[in-house]
């Protein structure tokens, strides 16, 4: 069987959103979760299957329902008795977001228990996607079994992307997290990482300087910049390709993760780099124009167009 599926592993947590005085709106969100709903969003008969681990509670159930309705599986993803899913709300000043986590004891920290799980799960698809967020939230073990899980898919075919996604809450030192990161880069094929992040986390001074550290372990490498132009770097020949600008954003939530999925869409699909990131910026000034992290699926077709 060919492989046509796309996988993204990590941690899907309740969100928390739209405060009006003392109600909110509660939804589904994620970083890799909100990248596999623009690409499924975008390339809808790819089988889509969201690799964590969840709990048995109410809402665990809702989360793992709301999932099905839109289309994406779970896999073999382990359902953890007594365990229950993180939560985070979103704070706004104007446009530009904040967030309060609750996630110390989520399930998705043990997505990595049942390493046969695991990688039965990666197995047979198009696309193996994961962050540093991923990596973070796990202990070292696991990481380390997850890192090979990664590894063997992508021996068996798949391409592996990966969005560095720099969290300082999440790890223990700095310098634990540049080797994590290092490690995972070295089985990615497309690195999709956010300047500011590299900055805080490499020391890096320049996308450029970015584009050339990753270079010796990824071949292709999106370099995202905000409101700035994005820089692709492929087998070292490099480009810029401008943003889209949003003269009234709502809600910054998820741009950077729809990027992605927009972006990785546009490669499955056969468009080139500097095509896939125009696209991809579309999609991110869609999503911008929305509160909360995901955009209907319609919002997100209509931006990356036929």
């Amino acid at each position: 069987m060919a492989a046509n599926g796309v996988a993204s592993i990590g941690e899907c947590m309740l969100e928390l959103s739209g405060q009006a005085g003392p109600n909110w709106r509660m939804g589904f969100a994620g970083d890799t979760f909100n990248m596999l709903w623009a690409l499924h969003a975008l390339s809808g008969e790819r089988p889509a299957t969201y690799v964590s681990a969840f709990g048995d509670d109410p809402f665990s159930q809702g989360q793992i329902a709301f999932f099905a309705e839109n289309g994406i599986g779970i896999g073999q993803s382990p359902v953890i008795p007594g365990a229950r899913p993180g939560l985070y709300a979103i704070t706004l000043t104007g446009a530009e977001r904040a967030f309060t986590y609750w996630r110390a004891d989520a399930a998705a920290r043990q997505l990595a228990s049942d390493p046969d799980a695991l990688a039965k799960n990666l197995e047979n698809q198009a696309l193996v996607y994961f962050s540093g967020i991923t990596l973070g939230i796990l202990e070292d073990a696991g990481r380390q079994t997850l890192l090979k899980a990664v590894a063997k898919a992508r021996a068996a075919g798949s391409l592996i992307a990966f969005d560095p996604n720099y969290r300082p809450r999440l790890w223990r030192s700095r310098e634990e997290a540049q080797a994590a990161t290092s490690e995972a880069l070295a089985v990615t094929d497309i690195a999709l990482p956010t300047f500011p992040d590299e900055q805080m986390l490499f020391g890096d001074a320049t996308p450029q300087a970015t584009a050339d550290r990753l270079g010796r372990l990824v071949g292709e490498i999106v370099v995202k910049n905000g409101e700035d132009a994005a820089l692709i770097a492929v087998d070292g020949a490099c480009q810029l390709v401008p943003a889209v600008h949003v003269a009234t954003p709502v809600d910054t939530t998820g741009a950077g993760d729809s990027f992605n999925g927009g972006y990785l869409a546009a490669r499955l699909a056969g468009h080139g780099p500097a095509e896939a990131a125009e696209r991809a910026h579309r999609v991110a000034a869609a999503v911008v124009q929305v509160r909360g992290a995901l955009a209907p699926f319609e919002t997100l077709r209509a931006a990356f167009g036929n």
